[in-house]
């Protein structure tokens, strides 16, 4: 990234991006006084989406076009790789920014349209109003806003929608998906499910279970919520859900080793999810008060 005077982060509410050779997604929530920025990023496609309470007015100049306006709460401005900008603002700024890599919007094209997509661009798009984008955006800043890595399949899933709909409504050349219905055979969804049962103490990444089929994980994560009536993220909590309740019940293992074991990243993150599911924390089922969970 080249900067001349990015606004400042902050840092009590960055989130840092996906570890070496998983770098596909950044989210970060901004806050600035005043003032002004230019920056320049040459390999993220970058989504702007303000945050703030009330109206505010911005100067926003790229791709050689220069806007003026008050971005309210949800508005969007989209800024392509490779296209510097620079941007004004009248008042106390807050706005969440969410960065996707070239190689990974490519990747999601080729996948998912199954045509050649190595040149693809975004369109420089000012103040946009996008209910989806704005939903998914902010369940990514939900999840940044606690420990992201516990939730890695839920992740990729926000990921792949968010670059589906650029693609949809803000690319060059406004591809048509394809349409797949009826949901997966029988014996496709055994092989997934017998791959979670097997990993199920470890990261699963929505690209492992969608390569196991040998289709894109957009089509993949449809076609499985069509066949077992819940998300591929969804279904794998449950199953560390069921795995550790039958933990619980068999031994007197420490619950934060039980966590771990069934891939909760913590004690607290199992005890969210089992309540979540359960209606009782873990503890209260293992003493016996959940007999019926």
């Amino acid at each position: 990234m080249k900067s001349l005077a990015m606004p400042e982060v902050d840092t009590n509410t960055s989130s840092p991006t996906f570890s070496p050779g998983q770098d596909i997604i950044r989210v970060q929530k901004l806050q600035n006084p005043p003032g002004e920025g230019s920056c320049h990023f040459e390999g993220e496609h970058t989504l702007f989406m303000s945050l703030a309470s009330r109206p505010m007015h911005y100067l926003q100049a790229q791709d050689g076009k220069t806007r003026t306006g008050l971005y309210r709460k949800g508005d969007i401005l989209i800024t392509p790789a490779n296209t510097p900008l620079f941007v004004r603002w009248e008042g106390q700024e807050s706005c969440l920014q969410i960065q996707l890599t070239t190689q990974f919007l490519q990747s999601v094209a080729r996948e998912t349209l199954e045509q050649d997509c190595d040149h693809i661009e975004l369109v420089p798009t000012f103040q946009v109003r996008n209910s989806q984008m704005e939903a998914i955006s902010m369940m990514l800043h939900t999840e940044y806003q606690r420990d992201a890595s516990g939730n890695r399949l839920y992740l990729d899933s926000l990921a792949n929608i968010l670059a589906v709909n650029l693609l949809r409504n803000y690319a060059t050349k406004r591809p048509q998906l394809s349409v797949y219905d009826g949901g997966l055979p029988p014996r496709q969804i055994q092989q997934v499910l017998d791959y979670v049962d097997a990993h199920i103490d470890s990261e699963i990444r929505l690209a492992d279970l969608a390569q196991l089929l040998d289709m894109s994980q957009f089509h993949f994560s449809r076609l499985f919520k069509q066949s077992v009536g819940r998300s591929p993220h969804q279904y794998l909590i449950q199953q560390r859900v069921e795995r550790a309740k039958q933990l619980l019940k068999q031994s007197d293992r420490r619950i934060v080793d039980i966590a771990l074991d069934c891939g909760f990243n913590s004690h607290s993150h199992l005890s969210k999810q089992f309540r979540q599911l359960t209606g009782v924390t873990p503890q209260a089922f293992r003493e016996g008060g959940a007999l019926n969970a």
